[in-house]
């Protein structure tokens, strides 16, 4: 793709952005009007003459869960879909995802604990994100032991991790008063945004600033991990710094993503092959598609689960049910290469 046409694609995508978030924040059972939002953002912002106390219940929906909401929705799915490209880029693989190294099971082990032990939900964040953290040190210690650093040892590692993870995971499940604590759990897995505020928004903001930013900056070297190790070397490159930087990058990103939502499944799997299709697999050019794409559809995901029925739907659900066609559609328009 040249740049002219990759400069249209990113403006079309981030366009498509902003609308969608726009009608991410009018959207609701409260008032759905465009003039009635413009007045209570001028208005916060000291531009526009004070509200109408029609317009209160207006200003705290806004400004305590849509904007927070709609900011956490696109900074997951962009957080999960450069995680899912990068894996599949490092590990040389396109059918792997975000929690190749059994973070999404540490992270729900860890949430899991705190709702047993009767936390909160800043309490439950923590555990999860660090449950998170704890599978992928405990996938790249195995390797170690072994004295065997391939991809397929560590792949081999995460699959190993996520399985005792995932049992364990069961037991607290078993173990769970019923009414309570086990129906907790279930939803939180299912994943949703509903109880973010911008507290959570502020907390996972430096890991998605930093993490996002030094990863784009090492997609040129990414790039040259999907050729594989040999040809790295040759080419003078440190194959294992840059790989656990880019790992660790990558699972700080999905591991502060499933603390304050939940598990959501699909996204890393699906945008990367979208944005693909769009711009090629040259990293440089794909990775910002991947975040745009993955913030545009997350956003999207997360307005119709909250505004199509009187009950939220969890969002793994509705991911489940649009990226499993999605990701069929993509297989077969990329069978030549793929099979």
């Amino acid at each position: 793709m040249n740049k002219k046409l990759y400069l249209q694609t990113i403006s079309i995508l981030l366009l498509l952005l902003c609308f969608f978030a726009l009608l991410a924040i009018c959207v609701g059972r409260l008032s759905a009007n465009p003039v009635d939002v413009y007045q209570v953002i001028s208005s916060k912002l000291g531009i526009g003459p004070s509200l109408d106390e029609s317009l209160e219940g207006m200003e705290i929906a806004l400004f305590k869960i849509r904007i927070p909401r709609a900011l956490a929705a696109m900074m997951v799915g962009a957080m999960l879909s450069l995680s899912g490209a990068v894996y599949q880029g490092v590990f040389k693989n396109p059918l792997v995802s975000p929690d190749i190294l059994g973070v999404s099971s540490g992270a729900s082990v860890g949430a899991a604990s705190a709702i047993l032990l009767g936390l909160g939900m800043v309490e439950r964040q923590f555990f999860a994100f660090w449950g998170g953290i704890l599978a992928v040190v405990l996938a790249t210690t195995i390797p170690k032991l072994l004295k065997n650093y391939s991809n397929l040892v560590l792949v081999l590692s995460g699959i190993i991790v996520g399985g005792f993870l995932s049992s364990l995971l069961a037991i607290m499940k078993f173990a769970a008063e019923e009414q309570t604590e086990l129906s907790t759990i279930v939803f939180w897995q299912m994943g949703s945004f509903a109880p973010i505020n911008m507290k959570e928004v502020i907390a996972i903001s430096p890991a998605f600033l930093i993490c996002t930013l030094l990863l784009v900056a090492l997609s040129w070297r990414i790039n040259i991990l999907s050729f594989g190790d040999v040809e790295a070397k040759t080419l003078g490159m440190d194959v294992r710094q840059i790989r656990g930087i880019t790992i660790a990058c990558a699972s700080l990103l999905t591991a502060s993503a499933v603390s304050i939502c939940g598990t959501i499944g699909w996204i890393g799997l699906v945008i990367p092959h979208l944005a693909r299709l769009l711009v090629g697999s040259d990293h440089i050019k794909m990775m910002p598609i991947t975040v745009v794409s993955g913030a545009l559809f997350m956003l999207i995901i997360d307005t119709i689960a909250r505004a199509t029925l009187t009950v939220e739907i969890p969002l793994s659900i509705l991911t489940g049910i649009v990226g499993a066609p999605c990701y069929a559609w993509l297989l077969y328009r990329q069978r030549a290469n793929v099979f």
